[in-house]
């Protein structure tokens, strides 16, 4: 019989691997990462693009082109495209950020040489046809219509443009008027300069003859004939606070945010363990101060965002608009008590073993793993980065990190409430 009276025996975690993919040059000079070991016949493909919104010169023209690239070729409109891929057992996913566009194919590896050709047309030869374009304007407009007026959207759009400047592409955010000002020409000129295949990955059950027709038909894919030349913008940080009174609002979404390292810094793995501790899951700082012992909020959290250029720090939040002063109040004083006050072992051990912990699960299938190996290649990390982090949190006291928190969340941090 089960004794429910005994807490399971407690392992510890002292090594992390993160699996190597087999590496293959295309014949474009284009790399593509392959990892096997999935038991189901299914696969996906992904293509990446550096054509995310720090490339475009005009507002919206990247994401709208991101979003047309499946709406219609030379030879399939938009209904036959999505048509084609259900008769198939397929089905196509486009995901545009700041930095990259990637397009996936998921697919039966029995379909998979009936389904990469139109794949592949997508991406070498959409056309962008003028009524899908007003089509996907209208349904953004909408969409837009209808966040502007959440608090939290709103939010997180000024913090942002308080960080980096609203002419900074991590600043900035596509409002209507940028909407109205596309024209099928952006997005078809857009395409032929900045579509060129970066770097390619799949996952899946693969075998000889699958590897051999993808080898085969992406070194097909047009390339950047010349490198890319480093693009720069200037910052125009506004470092006063925002409070954004909406009428009719009892909610108000508080954000509070800075620059911050990204993942190549040194002290990169330090800062990850602190803002664990911090704000970073349900046992953190903050939930236990401003969600358990004030019952301010639903949730907590704080967060460092990386992207390719750079880096941000946010703590989020949303609290009844009467309790916005004493919630940022009590923010600044768990980030006071994290710079002052050393860190207790218990604590320390604890959200070790919940970071750590979680790492591990983030790569229990090859499906999660080829994230991280994409995330290795597109931020151009080093090869060891995972390995290397779990390493480094392990060996972290909490004199290390008592210096973290005054090194990077001791200071000012931009105020922003709305509601």
């Amino acid at each position: 019989m089960l004794d429910r009276t005994t807490a399971p025996s407690h392992a510890e975690i002292n090594s992390f691997h993160l699996p190597s993919p087999e590496i293959h040059q295309l014949e474009n000079g284009v790399p593509l990462f392959a990892l096997g070991g999935v038991s189901q016949r299914v696969i996906k493909i992904e293509l990446v693009f550096n054509a995310g919104k720090w490339f475009e010169l005009k507002n919206a023209v990247s994401y709208f082109t991101a979003h047309l690239l499946e709406k219609g070729t030379d030879t399939k409109s938009a209904y036959e495209i999505a048509d084609f891929f259900d008769q198939h057992g397929a089905s196509v996913e486009i995901s545009h950020g700041f930095d990259f566009v990637s397009a996936s194919l998921f697919s039966l590896t029995n379909n998979i040489s009936k389904v990469l050709p139109v794949f592949i047309e997508l991406v070498t030869g959409s056309v962008f046809p003028e009524n899908q374009l007003l089509l996907q304007k209208e349904i953004f407009s909408q969409t837009l219509r209808i966040n502007n007026e959440k608090t939290s959207y709103v939010a997180s759009k000024l913090i942002r443009k308080h960080i980096f400047g609203s002419s900074h592409p991590y600043g900035s955010s596509i409002e209507e008027n940028d909407i109205s000002q596309v024209t099928r020409q952006d997005l078809d000129d857009f395409f032929r300069t900045h579509f060129f295949l970066s770097k390619s990955f799949v996952v899946g059950c693969i075998d000889e003859a699958i590897l051999k027709l993808l080898i085969s038909e992406l070194s097909l894919l047009p390339v950047a004939t010349k490198e890319e030349r480093p693009i720069k913008f200037v910052l125009s940080q506004n470092e006063s606070s925002e409070y954004l009174e909406k009428e009719n609002s009892v909610q108000s979404s508080l954000r509070l945010g800075k620059r911050i390292i990204g993942r190549n810094h040194q002290n990169y793995p330090s800062l990850v363990l602190l803002n664990h501790i911090f704000g970073g899951y349900f046992g953190s700082r903050l939930m236990k101060n401003i969600r358990e012992d004030k019952g301010l909020t639903y949730g907590i959290h704080a967060s460092i965002h990386n992207l390719k250029n750079d880096a941000f720090y946010v703590i989020t939040a949303d609290v009844n608009r009467i309790n916005k002063d004493i919630a940022i109040k009590e923010i600044k004083n768990e980030l006071t008590l994290l710079c002052e006050t050393l860190i207790s072992t218990q604590e320390l051990q604890m959200a070790k073993n919940h970071l750590l912990g979680s790492l591990q699960l983030e790569i229990a299938n090859p499906f999660s793993v080829i994230e991280k190996i994409k995330t290795i290649q597109l931020y151009e990390l080093n090869e060891e980065f995972y390995n290397n982090m779990f390493t480094h949190i392990l060996a972290l006291n909490e004199f290390d990190l008592q210096k973290t928190a005054n090194d990077y969340l001791a200071g000012l941090m931009i105020e922003v409430a709305v509601g």
